[in-house]
C-alpha cells in the first residue's frame, strides 16, 4: 500500500521541518511549499490525501487558498481534507474556519500528538 500524501504549506521552515519529520515517522509522504499559490499549482498536477495550510503566508494566505481548492472543478481535489495551522486563532472563529472550508484547525505552537491524530483521522489511516 502506498503512503498517504500530505501537502504542507507553511512559510516557517522550522515548523515545516518539524511537521515533516513527525509525519514521515508515521509513514506519510510529505511535500512542502511556502505559500498558497504553490499549493494550487501543485494540486493541479498531483493528488494528496490531506492539506495542511498555514493561515499567514505570503502571496496567498490559507483562507484564500482553501477557498480556491474548494472551488476546483475536480471534485476529488475540491473535497480533500484541509487543516488550518494558525499562530493567532483569535483572528478567526472556528465557524469562520469551517465556513471557509477547513476540516479542522491546529494552533501554534503545534501539538504534534494532535497533528498526528488529526491527520490520521482525516485520512482514515
Amino acid at each position: 500500500m502506498s503512503a498517504k500524501r500530505v501537502l504542507i504549506a507553511e512559510d516557517s521552515s522550522v515548523i515545516q521541518n518539524l511537521a515533516r519529520k513527525i509525519l514521515e515517522f508515521q509513514n506519510y509522504d510529505i511535500t512542502s511549499v511556502k505559500n498558497g499559490e504553490q499549493v494550487i499549482q501543485i494540486l493541479e498536477k498531483e493528488d494528496f490525501n490531506i492539506l495542511l495550510l498555514d493561515i499567514n503566508m505570503p502571496v496567498m494566505d490559507g483562507m484564500e487558498c482553501v477557498r480556491r481548492v474548494r472551488a476546483m472543478s475536480d471534485k476529488t481535489k475540491a473535497e480533500v481534507p484541509i487543516v488550518a495551522i494558525t499562530g493567532n486563532a483569535k483572528n478567526y472563529t472556528e465557524e469562520e474556519f469551517k465556513s471557509a472550508g477547513f476540516n479542522d484547525v491546529l494552533v501554534k505552537p503545534l501539538n504534534f500528538d494532535r497533528l498526528v491524530d488529526v491527520v490520521n483521522q482525516l485520512t482514515d489511516k
